[in-house]
């Protein structure tokens, strides 16, 4: 690695006490405040004595389980697009960065994937900026999937989304007049061109190593275009985004009322719910936890039976929402300590595999043969 690309590295690696506070912050307060909404309409005793005595935990087991699938195949996904790059780590090692990532999001929001990048390219003496370009390549290429799939669910299951409008349409045109406002796009425009305006005409060593780092992560990212197995990246893609969505299905088993909603309507409550919760999962927080929540009760009510309707029934309505907390909350909690505990074994492999090189690279430096 050179010498620029350690100073772009080492410079974006420094921080300041606002930005720290609103990487860490932003995230946490998001959560919170999702959370204590949350819980103000609903009754907690109530949510607690659902998840005790009417949750089937062999089903969310078996999404936990099911969970594993998408962490070795985006391990292996991940390895294609490094080898691209001539980065090869073994296999357990490329298993350690995802398991660890989504682990260092539950306690640092979307630092995991700066951490993955940083440890792939310590583990294996690679250039940071290129591994990190390819990590943002990889994250990319989820995005363009989720835009897929969710511009697929809006355009054939369109129904519960035109409920809602019906039901709440100032919420629809709150959100039709953000998207449409000039303002908000004069904003972005005008931010994209100073920030392109400092790379291409800006001096100084801050904005040098920014440059650099940029470069670096161009090289990474454009590597995706000429790299070996694309066909087995396509396929690995697709099994990976099947077992997210089947995790959620399986869950929906879990609970006497999300088995009535699939038996009342079909598959299309589960296609809905997922949509919605992979989105929300874009949501800077703490492992997803608020948002996730958030979105999957949302999605539950577009297919809420009008007999709960806040306005026609209160009480049935609270019980439904209450009933819809216990599901999303079993679920998230679930996940969140799987990567806890997971987290924590994997950073134990991490550090006997960091002393075991550290041996290795010792005897081999102390059994070299010296120059005469």
């Amino acid at each position: 690695m050179n010498s620029a690309t350690n100073d772009s590295t080492n410079e974006l690696k420094k921080g300041s006490l606002p930005g720290k506070l609103l990487k860490f912050g932003i995230p946490l307060a998001i959560s919170v405040g999702l959370c204590v909404a949350l819980f103000r309409d609903i009754d907690f005793g109530e949510m607690m004595r659902i998840i005790r005595e009417d949750c089937n935990f062999w089903f969310i087991g078996l999404n936990l389980l099911i969970g594993l699938v998408p962490i070795i195949v985006r391990a292996a996904r991940w390895g294609i697009q490094l080898k691209a790059i001539d980065v090869r780590p073994p296999f357990r090692i490329l298993f350690y960065s995802i398991f660890g990532t989504y682990a260092f999001n539950v306690v640092f929001p979307r630092l995991g994937e700066v951490w993955r990048s940083g440890y792939i390219a310590y583990r294996q003496k690679a250039p940071f900026p290129e591994v990190f370009g390819s990590m943002i390549a990889d994250r990319l290429a989820d995005t363009v999937v989720v835009a897929l799939l969710t511009l697929l669910t809006f355009t054939f299951a369109s129904a519960p989304f035109i409920k809602f409008i019906h039901t709440y349409p100032e919420a629809y045109d709150k959100i039709e007049s953000l998207l449409t406002s000039p303002l908000v796009w004069g904003c972005v425009t005008g931010a994209a061109i100073l920030f392109w305006a400092l790379l291409r005409y800006g001096k100084g060593k801050f904005i040098s190593g920014v440059r650099n780092f940029f470069k670096g992560i161009w090289e990474g990212f454009a590597a995706i275009a000429r790299m070996d197995g694309k066909g087995r990246w396509l396929l690995l893609t697709a099994v990976l985004w099947s077992c997210y969505f089947l995790q959620l299905y399986v869950a929906f088993f879990a609970f006497p009322m999300t088995r009535q909603l699939l038996a009342e309507n079909g598959i299309i409550v589960a296609i809905i719910c997922y949509m919605l919760t992979t989105i929300a999962m874009g949501i800077p927080s703490n492992g997803g936890i608020g948002p996730y929540q958030t979105a999957l009760i949302f999605g539950l009510q577009l297919f809420a039976p009008a007999t709960v309707s806040a306005a026609v029934n209160p009480a049935a309505h609270k019980a439904f929402i209450t009933a819809g907390a216990a599901f999303g909350n079993t679920v998230i909690a679930a996940q969140t300590l799987t990567f806890i505990i997971g987290g924590i074994i994997v950073f134990l492999l991490i550090a006997a595999d960091r002393r075991r090189n550290g041996s290795a690279t010792a005897t081999a430096t102390a059994t070299a043969p010296r120059p005469s």
